[in-house]
């Protein structure tokens, strides 16, 4: 072999075995620096919450700064990408808690992120393992360090995350019974904020349509002479199945109807259902994997482990609790068959299953799902005005029914 060959032949090797290095040095890299896939913001006016997901768990440190208030969280072991650099647009003009954010690579290996508030914030931060379509996740939940004492939500959501949220408890407004009070029907949109619910095939979301339907079920519920509506939630923000639960108690509420919309893997399934609670088990395969992933909210949507309903853990039926069944099947029956002459009905029936949501003790509690947001057809109707304020319609003529038929409100 030549000299001229020979070092032709070398710098051959040389050059394949340093693009070599190069390649591996830049997967390495693009490992660590692509480490966070996601940054979400949710405002409200009770609480915002902000997630960073990352492909591993995130170890933080953080402190807080006074004048102005800022709250800044070290992220460690972790590479400044677009991802965090672009928090700063996450951030809505609206938000009552976050006035600006910023990222910026602190040292070699620590990204600092500084959130500046608009007032002095308590902070809750906590880690979620891997859980459906999320990875890691880190939650920072800002709440008013002032709260105000007239704001119940807020007051239910530090109980729970104290661990101290009771359901099973009778109800603060016992022996105080009003006949001239009206009747107030809580109605809770299901999930919200981090928890979209079921996404429909052309990206409909669950949380958004069932929050529409609500909203107008409200309207109707207050146009009535003798009723009053709340909703657990006006806004797009995450609330765990026990703080709905006990929100709908602490206003003494005297029904409480869940909206949603519901999904499976076979998009050929169509219709609307309305389910109750069971003392015995699911009634149907259906009613147990639907109650399972409604259940399952609360890990999607993310709470602390502290934050255990001590009732939703474990319920205790009793006559109370046998009693507010027995009206949960009268109501639920009365709303599906006005629901039928709007939509196919999926089953003729209520279905029962361990819904955790609708676990008071006390308040007759009914799930209506309106339609398979899985199925295309069903999912562009969830999508039309006008479809909503006909199956809000539907609801509510199916609960004038429920009283004509001779129910009674328990005034405990």
């Amino acid at each position: 072999m030549s000299q001229a060959l020979h070092d032709a032949l070398r710098r051959k090797l040389i050059g394949a075995a340093a693009a070599t290095f190069l390649l591996t040095v830049s997967r390495v890299g693009l490992a660590a620096s692509s480490q966070i896939v996601a940054v979400r913001v949710w405002p409200s006016s009770t609480y915002t919450r902000l997630t960073i997901e990352a492909g591993s768990e995130i170890r933080y440190k953080h402190f807080a700064l006074a004048n102005p208030n800022r709250l800044v969280i070290d992220l460690e072991d972790v590479q400044l990408t677009g991802v965090l650099q672009e928090i700063s647009g996450q951030i809505q003009s609206a938000d009552p808690f976050i006035r600006t954010a910023r990222a910026g690579q602190f040292n070699g290996n620590t990204v600092r992120l500084v959130l500046d508030l608009r007032n002095e914030v308590k902070p809750q931060i906590f880690s979620l393992k891997p859980v459906g379509e999320y990875q890691h996740r880190l939650v920072v939940d800002l709440y008013p360090a002032n709260a105000q004492q007239d704001d119940p939500l807020l007051a239910l959501l530090q109980d729970y995350n104290k661990g101290q949220l009771d359901n099973s408890a009778p109800r603060g407004n016992k022996g105080k019974a009003d006949p001239a009070r009206p009747v107030v029907i809580m109605i809770d949109p299901g999930h919200g904020g981090e928890d979209p619910g079921a996404v429909g095939p052309s990206g409909t979301r669950e949380k958004d349509v069932v929050l529409r339907i609500s909203r107008q079920l409200k309207k109707l519920v207050d146009a009535e002479k003798n009723m009053k509506a709340y909703l657990t939630r006006d806004e797009d923000v995450f609330l765990p199945l026990g703080v709905r639960v006990a929100k709908a108690r602490k206003i003494g509420a005297d029904l409480f109807i869940s909206v949603h919309a519901d999904a499976v893997e076979n998009r050929t399934a169509r219709g609307s259902s309305v389910f109750a609670l069971s003392e015995n088990g699911a009634t149907s395969t259906m009613a147990r994997l639907l109650a399972k992933t409604q259940n399952d909210a609360d890990m999607i949507g993310g709470v602390k482990i502290a934050g255990k309903d001590k009732y939703l853990a474990h319920t205790l039926f009793d006559l109370t609790q046998t009693a507010t069944i027995n009206d949960s099947l009268k109501l639920g029956k009365a709303v599906l068959g006005k629901m039928g002459g709007l939509n196919k009905l999926h089953k003729e029936k209520v279905e029962q299953a361990g819904f955790a949501v609708l676990k008071a003790p006390d308040i007759p509690s009914i799930l209506v799902e309106t339609a398979f947001i899985s199925h295309p057809e069903e999912e562009r109707k969830l999508v039309d005005p006008a479809f909503q304020q006909d199956m809000a319609e539907a609801i509510m003529s199916g609960v004038r029914t429920y009283f004509a038929q001779g129910a009674v409100i328990a005034r405990t």
